[in-house]
């Protein structure tokens, strides 16, 4: 009969065995990874040798190959960290984000870039933009539609002035908690939170605390934040923020949508080569005319180019114009998205390439 303790210590020696297999390989992909920034040249920073592309490329063939038991999203995660720890061997990537610490753009930006990058907290979706703008952010990242709630103007109104470029995108699905230093729900007198988020939990809300204040932050950090100081007072955020600012969960999943998930997209200051799975964002103005919406949009359908999304926005540039942000997939280098924004240069007073990127990963 098999002496389970023997059993067990043969497991764990293959465990052993095999960990120190992962480790040298590990070690092995980061030489290489060296090996790239001597080939390409002394003097670079870590912006020149980032491939988003590449990245895709090599996150896609990850899931292809997955076999389980863990799941895509998972293995994914674990070969974004190495990814990102090979790239920040020299000089980790500055990837600004709206802060304070603690927030879910904070957790897009780990999802995306994984932790050896360089967070940035930033005070406000406009310092995001101007920071990577001013060079002193390598990238941003910023919310841009939830699922629920759909776009955030702002994020949209800023590439109306702003010159940055859609480099990515991230999808994050969003788990909200009432956090506080209560000990009950009774004993809440207020409740802090982003606008967005008081939107996503207001069922709940409505339902369990109805006579509480509602006040509305710049983030759910912030919200945190200042919960942190009142004993009635209580936080819509994510579980980390509560873990960063000493707030114990009063409730989880409080959020109305049970798929509730908000896309951020990383901006930069330039364009990528195509990753083989790619969407483009652009921005297109038009006169107000009759008919002009369907001038804009019927080049895509001629050419077989698939439109994922439109929203408006006034253009700020005269009264009564409209700008079209628009996304569709493909690549910019595509022919057939190349041909549809020939035939419709004669029919809008803009048209512009905010950027094309790798469709998000799990």
């Amino acid at each position: 009969m098999t002496d389970p303790k023997e059993s067990l210590g043969k497991v764990r020696e293959r465990i052993d065995s095999i960990d120190r297999q992962i480790q040298e390989l590990i070690s092995e992909r980061a030489n290489w990874a060296q090996e790239v920034a001597r080939v390409k040249g002394e003097g670079l920073s870590a912006i020149d040798y980032y491939r988003p592309e590449r990245e895709a490329h090599v996150l896609r063939m990850v899931v292809d190959r997955n076999k389980g038991p863990l799941s895509d999203g998972e293995m994914v995660r674990l070969f974004r960290e190495i990814m990102s720890s090979c790239l920040a061997q020299e000089d980790p990537l500055k990837v600004g984000f709206l802060g304070p610490e603690g927030t879910f753009s904070e957790q897009a930006v780990r999802k995306h870039f994984g932790h050896a990058a360089y967070g940035l907290p930033l005070g406000s979706i406009e310092e995001v933009f101007q920071e990577v703008a001013a060079g002193h952010a390598d990238f941003g990242v910023v919310p841009v539609e939830n699922s629920g709630q759909g776009m955030i103007q702002v994020t949209l109104d800023m590439f109306l002035t702003s010159e940055a470029r859609v480099c990515g995108e991230v999808e994050l699905r969003v788990h909200q908690c009432l956090l506080s230093r209560a000990a009950a729900l009774g004993e809440i007198r207020r409740v802090f939170a982003h606008a967005q988020s008081l939107q996503q939990c207001k069922t709940w809300l409505r339902i369990n605390l109805p006579d509480v204040e509602c006040v509305a932050v710049s983030s759910n950090a912030e919200a945190a934040r200042l919960a942190r100081h009142a004993d009635d007072a209580a936080a819509i955020a994510g579980r980390t923020a509560g873990k960063v600012y000493g707030l114990k969960p009063l409730a989880e999943g409080i959020e109305d949508r049970a798929d509730n998930t908000t896309r951020f997209l990383v901006i930069g200051r330039s364009l990528f080569p195509p990753s083989g799975n790619d969407r483009t964002s652009l921005l297109i103005t038009v006169n107000d005319k009759p008919g002009a919406l369907y001038d804009v949009l019927s080049p895509f359908a001629k050419h077989g180019v698939s439109m994922n999304r439109i929203e408006s926005r006034p253009a700020h540039t005269g009264k009564w114009q409209y700008a079209f942000f628009i996304d569709v997939s493909g690549h910019i280098d595509d022919a057939p998205l190349q041909a549809a924004l020939g035939d419709m240069g004669p029919v809008a007073t803009q048209v512009r390439v905010l950027g094309s990127y790798p469709v998000a990963l799990p």
